[in-house]
């Protein structure tokens, strides 16, 4: 999606949900936080393209309760971790062309994270629905700067994994698709497929309401590396944000 048509989206949403960030949603001594905003993504076209595009970012993160954002206390928690992958047609690439195309997927799992001090480290699972059906998650640890007040920096190490089913479908070559196009089959196995470095930053604008944006280098690993669809290991991405904070009590 063209920056032309990203930017209006971010604006609108900034001020359209002021009121849902105030106070909390409900009454009650228990409350439940979520994260939530749009923002602007600039990545590759597709999971080992070369090319590169501007499209939307959805975020939707850092589900808590009472108030404990990540990295804030000590101590083991698990929590809903949920994800969306576009789809990928002929139209993200030429050399898609033949292939079948994948639509938009849903993720849902589960987050175990695990904080001490500045570092936080955790792991996540989640099922896909729609455009694939597979297993897939991360394994990370994220290291925290508190600049000022306002502004939070994380530093972060991190490998993505996936099943047979989850690799298969981003990164395989299936019979059919081989009889039509000029790739040869290919069945990657389950396992880590991508290993990166990023470097994430928070700044509080209000008590509820902050730009948040993530710089990432990524590259593909294992047998989603090897995939005849792969034209370039490296996946570097650019994410910028605007989140607000809704609260539920209960």
């Amino acid at each position: 999606m063209p920056m032309k048509f990203v930017l209006p989206l971010i604006a609108a949403f900034a001020v359209t949900t002021p009121a849902l960030a105030q106070d909390a949603i409900g009454t009650g001594t228990n409350q439940v936080s979520v994260d939530v905003g749009l923002g602007a993504k600039y990545g590759t076209t597709y999971p080992g393209s070369d090319e590169f595009e501007t499209s939307p970012w959805i975020i939707l993160r850092d589900l808590r309760l009472n108030g404990s954002r990540a990295g804030a206390n000590t101590g083991f928690r698990i929590s809903p971790n949920v994800n969306m992958v576009g789809n990928r047609d002929d139209n993200d690439d030429d050399r898609l062309a033949g292939l079948d195309e994948i639509d938009r997927a849903y993720e849902l799992g589960v987050k175990a994270t695990y904080n001490m001090g500045q570092t936080t480290a955790y792991a996540t699972l989640r099922k896909g629905f729609g455009g694939h059906d597979g297993l897939t998650g991360e394994l990370g640890a994220k290291y925290r700067f508190e600049s000022s007040d306002r502004m939070t920096l994380w530093a972060g190490l991190e490998a993505g994994y996936g099943n047979d089913a989850y690799n298969e479908t981003y990164f395989g070559i299936t019979d059919a698709e081989a009889a039509r196009t000029d790739y040869d089959v290919y069945k990657p196995g389950g396992g880590f497929n991508t290993a990166a470095a990023s470097l994430e930053a928070r700044y509080d604008l209000t008590p509820n309401t902050a730009i948040t944006g993530e710089v990432k280098f990524s590259r593909i690993i294992g047998d989603a590396a090897d995939s005849p669809i792969v034209r370039d290991r490296n996946q570097p991405s650019i994410k910028l944000g605007i989140v607000r904070t809704l609260n539920f009590a209960f």
